[in-house]
């Protein structure tokens, strides 16, 4: 598979449509079934689960990217990448205000990519990081 199509570049894009707030291009890369194992509280499993994550970090942060720091492939379609997001936090994020503060933390993800869509994803935030620096 190529480099631009991949699985790697699809979980990429993954990030750039968080950086751009980009709810709706969600459906260019996550399958219609797809099983997210630990979504947001209160959020579905899937595709409408993941539109919720990336709505609420376009509203609760200006700015924000996404720098890969590590990314790789298994021959069976997954993909793991270790990530950091900055950004300035200008709005609302799951109940805390917003501070105007800068923020930097790291997550990492694991999604199985099939056909060209995410079929299956588990995600770790360092949410510690966030909280601290939302509220310390």
């Amino acid at each position: 598979m190529s480099t631009t199509t991949g699985p790697r570049a699809v979980a990429a894009r993954v990030y750039q449509l968080f950086d751009a707030g980009d709810v709706a291009g969600l459906d260019e890369v996550l399958a219609p079934g797809l099983v997210d194992h630990n979504p947001v509280p209160g959020a579905a499993s899937g595709i409408e689960g993941m539109r919720m994550l990336v709505a609420a970090v376009r509203d609760g942060f200006t700015g924000t990217r996404h720098e890969v720091i590590h990314q790789g492939e298994t021959g069976d379609g997954w993909v793991v990448s270790h990530w950091r997001m900055t950004a300035t936090h200008t709005g609302d994020w799951f109940g805390t205000p917003a501070t105007g503060r800068p923020v930097s933390f790291t997550g990492t993800d694991l999604m199985r990519v099939t056909d060209g869509k995410i079929t299956e994803i588990r995600h770790v935030e360092e949410l510690l990081q966030l909280h601290h620096q939302l509220t310390v």
